[in-house]
């Protein structure tokens, strides 16, 4: 499945978070969208907030020091 990127690379959070809220509510329950982040704090925060927000993160990987996290917006 391809999904939307979302690159917040460079941005100290709560940015990234902020910009793929934004992203989200424009999608429909259950698409993804993949979020490029650089700043250490971005998976932990992303997993709080999708605790929060009842989305899923479905994926996280990190590549160097560059974090891809794949979220899917809850229904």
């Amino acid at each position: 499945m391809s999904e939307p990127v979302l690159d917040a690379r460079g941005l100290s959070c709560p940015l990234p978070v902020l910009k793929a809220r934004k992203r989200l509510l424009a999608m429909a329950p259950g698409e993804r969208l993949r979020v490029l982040a650089t700043d250490p704090k971005a998976p932990g925060d992303f997993r709080l907030w999708c605790e929060e927000t009842g989305h899923r993160l479905v994926e996280e990987s990190q590549e160097g020091e560059a974090y891809s996290l794949v979220v899917e917006r809850a229904g």
